[in-house]
Order: C-alpha cells, then structure tokens, then sequence
C-alpha cells in the first residue's frame, strides 16, 4: 500500500478535489482491490490495475454528485463566499505567482510584452491596444496568443521541476491510511 499510495492518492484528487472524499475513496479503492486480488490477471502492471480501480471510483463518485439533487445557495451562503477572505498563506501563495507571471512577462520580446500587459493585465479592449500601438487587431490577437503561450511554457518550465511534488501523500497520512485499510480488511490484527 505504501508504494502505491501515492499514485491512487494523485488520481483520485485529480478528479475529486475534495481531501476528505479522496481519502474515502482511497479506502474503497484498496478494499476493492483487495476484495478482487483475484481478478488481477497480471497481463497489465499491477498499479496500472490499482489506478483504473481508483479513477473508477473516483468517476462513480462524480456521477452520483451529479445525480443527487443540489441544494440551492441562499444568498446569504452566497455572500459569505463572495467575502471570503484569503488567509495568509493564499496571500503569500498569490503574491509568489505574481513574482512569477512577473519574471516570466518581462523576459518576452517586447512586442508581446506591451500587448500583452495592455490587453491582459490592464483590461483594454483589443481595439483600444490597436489603435495605441498603431497595428491592425489581428496582429494585436496573434501577439496575445503568442504571449500566452510563451508564458505557458515559461511558466511551466518554472513550474515542471516541482511538479512531481505536488499532491504528496506521504508520512503520516500514507500511515493513517494504511492502518485504516488493514482495520476494515482484518479486523482482529488490529486490535
């Protein structure tokens, strides 16, 4: 359970979002996968298996939220949602991927550079960009899109070396969900 961990944990929250629910779908993957060890034909690796169990639940999970009725947002719900006020870390978070947009917007060409922070980070209409840099719109649309995209790939690149960090399920939460499993799969060695 501990090597795979992992790989059910970043599956399931890739499609759920919400850690409590991924977690219990974690339990109902290893139980499953236990439950059904014996289908395990070996033609395909088995944490190739173990993940198709846990995007099958995952994907049954999502299906059922959207078969269940949704309850309506009163507006006071609504409002306490819009007031919402990021914590520190959010604002840290923020503050860190706007040096990064930053670092990234500063090293376009400056073509790009100008349209883009006219058009995307101040607001101005495709027009408006056009007439101030004396181009037609097409040439301010096809500037934007390369903009972006050199972005993507900046940022990506800034990005990518800690991507395999992400969404770690390791230490103690790899432990809890270890001991919870083995609880339900054999009750008396747990005790």
């Amino acid at each position: 359970m501990r090597r795979h961990n992992q790989r059910v944990y970043r599956s399931l929250r890739a499609l759920l979002r919400d850690e409590r629910e991924v977690e219990d779908a974690m339990q109902q993957t290893w139980l499953a996968a236990y439950t059904h060890l014996d289908q395990f034909e070996g033609s395909a690796v088995f944490s190739t298996w173990l993940t198709r169990i846990a995007l099958n639940e995952g994907l049954a999970r999502l299906r059922r939220k959207q078969t269940a009725p949704q309850e309506s947002l009163t507006e006071e719900t609504v409002g306490r949602l819009r007031s919402r006020e990021p914590d520190p870390e959010e604002r840290a978070g923020g503050r860190e991927v706007a040096r990064m947009l930053e670092a990234a917007v500063d090293a376009l060409p400056e073509g790009y550079r100008v349209v883009f922070v006219l058009r995307a980070v101040d607001g101005m209409a495709t027009a408006e960009v056009a007439d101030c840099l004396g181009v037609s719109e097409d040439v301010v649309k096809v500037r934007l899109h390369r903009a972006r995209l050199a972005l993507r790939d900046a940022l990506f690149e800034r990005v990518g070396s800690a991507a395999g960090s992400a969404f770690g399920f390791m230490g103690a939460r790899c432990d809890r969900m270890v001991a919870a499993v083995l609880a339900l799969v054999c009750p008396a060695a747990s005790a």
